[in-house]
């Protein structure tokens, strides 16, 4: 049976940045509107990031068969040889020469505030890809990317017959109601997290039961409280797998996301789909950035089993 999951979604580099002060000492609050600091940052890390590869990465450690649809920039060749490396397809990623790879530079001070810059680059070109060119898949998941990509990508599913998560995450806001109803209708499942579930009911206008009613499951997490999916009028509550440490919740949503997919390509049960995928989430939050995280298949269907008390 075909298995092979479409992941569009950006593809990025994240520059991470520690400040060894507090941005409160820094910055003068009747000043604000004149600003002008820098913060001296003696530690700096990159990360392999975006959502798409995050999933992939997942779902790839569970033995699933990801294939990325993404844009990466002229800075993208080590990110290509890395997916390589993992044995991740990279046929469907397109090289935009013209334009850097999306790039998250982030700068932390000792109180964990954050202060965030977004370069999109490439992933403002990811229209140009097609869900046609992509050959035979199972199902599809539109996870945050360029505005114009996510809605086309949505329209080339629906076209193709291709049944497909929508994932909106923090590029929400930048759809209408009207636009996010037609991804809901277009959509068969729809995954957020509480905070993204209440902005997208406010935006459309509709209510959870609507919502649900119109998808074969809709997914929303909850963080430490788990997570509920509802599907065919019924009510699934998920627990939180209980992580061997909390370091680093970058990522988790993705990892979560992985493990719905693959639930969803081999036919399990709603269940345990959403038991693999907090699992999944529990296993990614015990370490630092996105994709550092390593374990084979056996180990996380063990792991499965020990919490669970069954195999999936």
């Amino acid at each position: 049976m075909n298995k092979t999951t479409l992941i569009c979604g950006s593809l990025a580099f994240d520059k991470i940045m520690q400040y060894n002060g507090r941005f409160s000492e820094a910055l003068l609050a009747d000043q604000l509107h004149k600003v002008n600091v820098s913060f001296l940052v003696p530690t700096l890390r990159t990360e392999y990031g975006g959502c798409s590869a995050n999933i992939a990465y997942n779902l790839n450690m569970l033995g699933g068969d990801p294939l990325i649809m993404a844009t990466i920039g002229q800075d993208g060749g080590e990110y290509l040889e890395r997916f390589e490396q993992l044995g991740i397809a990279t046929r469907a990623i397109r090289k935009i020469g013209h334009a850097y790879t999306a790039q998250c530079f982030v700068t932390a001070d000792l109180d964990n505030n954050q202060i965030n810059a977004f370069h999109p680059g490439a992933m403002q070109f990811s229209h140009e890809n097609n869900v046609a060119d992509c050959g035979a898949l199972r199902v599809a998941i539109i996870a945050p990317d360029g505005r114009d990509g996510m809605l086309k990508h949505a329209t080339d599913c629906a076209t193709q017959n291709l049944p497909f998560m929508f994932d909106p995450g923090q590029q929400l806001p930048m759809f209408s109601g009207a636009e996010l109803i037609d991804f809901i209708n277009k959509a068969s499942y729809v995954a957020a997290n509480d905070y993204e579930f209440e902005m997208l009911m406010d935006r459309t206008g509709l209510t959870l039961a609507d919502i649900a009613s119109r998808l074969e499951a809709l997914i929303v997490t909850r963080g430490e409280n788990g997570s509920e999916i509802y599907t065919d009028g019924k009510r699934f509550d998920i627990p939180c797998v209980k992580p061997a440490a909390v370091v680093d919740p970058t990522g988790c949503g993705d990892a979560y996301r992985a493990g719905l997919l693959f639930g969803i390509a081999n036919d399990f049960d709603w269940e345990t789909t959403g038991r693999l995928a907090s699992l999944m989430g529990a296993l990614k939050i015990a370490h630092q950035g996105g994709q550092n995280h390593v374990f084979t298949a056996a180990e996380v269907a063990d792991r499965f089993e020990k919490e669970f008390g069954y195999r999936f």
